[in-house]
């Protein structure tokens, strides 16, 4: 299966409102090592920049002026997503995003295209519940390098994405591989199945006959200098 690192930059936060995609940079992997086949291109919104996405990207609208317009390359990004999951960190964002753009040229979603998308902020939500899950957060969590993200940007996103991804799923191989049998469905989005249950994989440690009887030890201990009073002790003996 190929998986398809995707990122976008837009105009602004809605594309309800009309903002428009600017970037666009993915990055492939087969067997968890990445190829050197990507996609990246700048698009001509036909539109301003909002000012608070411009100090994210650094995009200007100057910049874009001699760019292609998006039905100009959603052939051959969609020749490059074709078949293959696609990884993204919030994909609510960037599916809604190239959904309106392919709405806007007649064409039928993302996700009609590819196998699957796996949104890995939800995943680092259910890995790390309660923290801070942005790119630069896992990437300090992961001691992912991201010292040349200044700025956002497509590709360079898409590929920190992948270290990320790689970090937050490392040694569980195995596991991927026996679950690759069982791909997504093809439109199937957010449910990472075989990322989730190789990184939440545990080793199940059973107690030796010698830390047991130190475990009961410590128990009576705890009995006698509460004078009956260890709870842990009665819930067993209850159970």
């Amino acid at each position: 299966m190929r998986t398809i690192f995707l990122d976008t930059e837009t105009t602004g936060l809605e594309h309800k409102l009309g903002h428009r995609i600017i970037e666009i940079g993915g990055v492939e992997m087969r067997n968890r090592r990445l190829t050197q086949k990507h996609f990246h291109v700048y698009v001509n919104p036909d539109r301003e920049i909002d000012a608070g996405a411009l100090s994210v990207h650094g995009i200007s609208r100057d910049f874009l002026l001699d760019k292609p317009r998006f039905a100009d390359i959603a052939g051959d990004f969609l020749d490059f997503i074709r078949g293959a999951e696609l990884v993204i960190h919030n994909a609510a964002f960037d599916l809604g995003f190239l959904n309106a753009e392919l709405a806007l040229i007649d064409m039928a979603p993302v996700e009609t295209v590819c196998h699957g998308v796996c949104d890995t902020l939800r995943m680092a939500k259910d890995l790390h519940p309660g923290k801070k899950n942005n790119l630069n957060a896992l990437c300090e969590r992961y001691a992912v390098d991201n010292s040349r993200r200044t700025l956002h940007g497509a590709l360079l996103d898409a590929e920190i994405l992948a270290e990320v991804y790689l970090a937050m799923t490392r040694g569980q191989e195995s596991l991927i591989i026996d679950l690759a049998d069982e791909p997504p469905q093809r439109g199937e989005t957010g449910h990472c199945p075989a990322a989730v249950a190789a990184a939440r994989a545990q080793l199940i440690r059973r107690a030796s006959p010698e830390e047991l009887a130190e475990h009961e030890k410590l128990l009576a201990a705890i009995e006698q200098a509460s004078k009956g009073k260890c709870l842990w002790l009665h819930r067993e003996s209850a159970a």
